[in-house]
């Protein structure tokens, strides 16, 4: 490991795929197609949810904050990793790695608790029909989405905060593509397990107690649609819930693999494709996602196409 002379160093180099360096083309051109199409669907998702008059309902008002989540999360990341893994200096400045901590913690642990709010917006809607206005109106599902947003930069302030405070002993090495709280925490030197046992607990807040609360709604959606009489609106519940879950396994699926273990116990290249998947992959799929499975979505994005091109 390369030593300098102060605990922290003015940069860090990030060792990424050096060891597999025929794997750095391939994930550099797989980077530069999926982030403008992560941009794309999720700028496209949030401007018909705003403009299209049928999308004017909470569940639209959550997927929206979403497509924003989403093209933030991936924006903390992609662009370095774009960097580095197109030049032969493979570096992050100490204060870089610092704003990248932040805002990609942020960025995950909000993203934890808005899914978890989805799934009860589709509880409600789905289980309770004659009280859903009355229960998710503007006022609660603006207070709900402001608690999420504070739930994330609480968990990321301080858990970020905690993890910069261990001595580097001079390390400047980086066995990642990103600046990540699990890996920074393993390579740090002295002692180290309260930080281990404290990111432990607050994920479990973080992910294990929301998506018990998404099964549990699932679990509860399930039974209800079951006993619906009409074929079409079972067929539309599974088709909107579907498109919900799909996402909750693509985010907390990596996620709980990454977090939930003792950052000692992390093997070498675990945090490296966990990134890509929930920084990069979930972020590019989700628009599609949402958009394939929904016929109102569809139907407002083929309304908005067709409005640029006129306007043209």
């Amino acid at each position: 490991m390369a030593l300098i002379n102060q605990s922290y160093p003015e940069e860090f180099i990030l060792l990424g795929f050096t060891d597999l360096p025929w794997l750095e083309l391939p994930i550099f051109i797989v980077l530069l197609i999926t982030y403008p199409m992560a941009m794309i669907g999720n700028i496209a998702i949030i401007l018909v949810s705003k403009f299209d008059p049928r999308l004017q309902s909470p569940m639209y008002f959550f997927l929206t904050n979403l497509s924003f989540l989403d093209m933030c999360y991936t924006t903390s990341i992609v662009p370095q990793m774009l960097f580095n893994l197109g030049s032969s200096k493979k570096t992050i400045s100490y204060m870089g790695c610092a704003v990248q901590l932040y805002f990609f913690h942020i960025m995950g642990g909000t993203e934890c608790l808005l899914l978890a709010i989805m799934s009860f917006d589709r509880y409600v809607a789905i289980c309770r029909p004659l009280h859903y206005t009355l229960i998710m109106n503007q006022r609660i599902c603006i207070l709900l989405v402001s608690i999420v947003w504070l739930g994330g930069i609480t968990y990321a302030v301080s858990e970020a905060t905690v993890t910069l405070q261990l001595p580097l002993c001079g390390v400047n090495k980086l066995d990642h593509l990103v600046c990540e709280i699990p890996v920074l925490i393993k390579t740090a030197c002295g002692e180290k397990k309260v930080n281990e046992l404290t990111l432990s607990v607050v994920c479990i807040f973080l992910l294990a107690i929301p998506l018990c609360l998404i099964l549990a709604s699932y679990a509860s959606i399930g039974h209800a649609v079951l006993k619906m009489k009409s074929s079409e609106g079972r067929k539309k519940a599974f088709g909107t819930c579907s498109s919900h879950l799909t996402v909750v396994f693509l985010f907390y699926a990596p996620a709980i693999s990454m977090y939930l273990q003792p950052p000692s116990s992390i093997t070498r290249d675990q945090p490296k494709f966990m990134a890509l998947f929930y920084g990069v992959v979930t972020p590019t799929a989700n628009p599609f996602i949402y958009t394939l499975r929904n016929k109102d979505v569809k139907g407002a994005l083929g309304n908005l196409v067709r409005n640029i091109l006129s306007s043209k």
